[in-house]
């Protein structure tokens, strides 16, 4: 029965090989997902600056600012909005 042992030892291997790859693309995929939301941010954060800039509000535009937009998206401009305006 050498047949058998073969077979169920290349299943175990064939599920550590898939935990091990999965263990190793997860970050990755998490890496550019942030990535993908920092870009977002950075384009609402443009847009705001652009439609704002007539009434002479801004909020700078720098890694925190872009981290918060890309995560909380546009309630997270709204809040940078209001942070800054509760500093003026």
């Amino acid at each position: 029965m050498p047949g058998i042992n073969v077979l169920i030892a290349g299943i175990i291997v064939a599920l550590i090989l898939y935990f091990m790859l999965r263990m190793f693309f997860k970050p990755i995929q998490l890496l550019w997902k942030l990535v993908l939301n920092s870009v977002v941010g950075l384009v609402l954060l443009m847009i705001f600056n652009y439609v704002a800039s007539y009434f002479a509000f801004y909020i700078p535009i720098n890694i925190i600012t872009i981290l918060i937009a890309g995560f909380l998206g546009v309630p997270g401009v709204l809040l940078l909005v209001a942070f800054q305006y509760l500093l003026k």
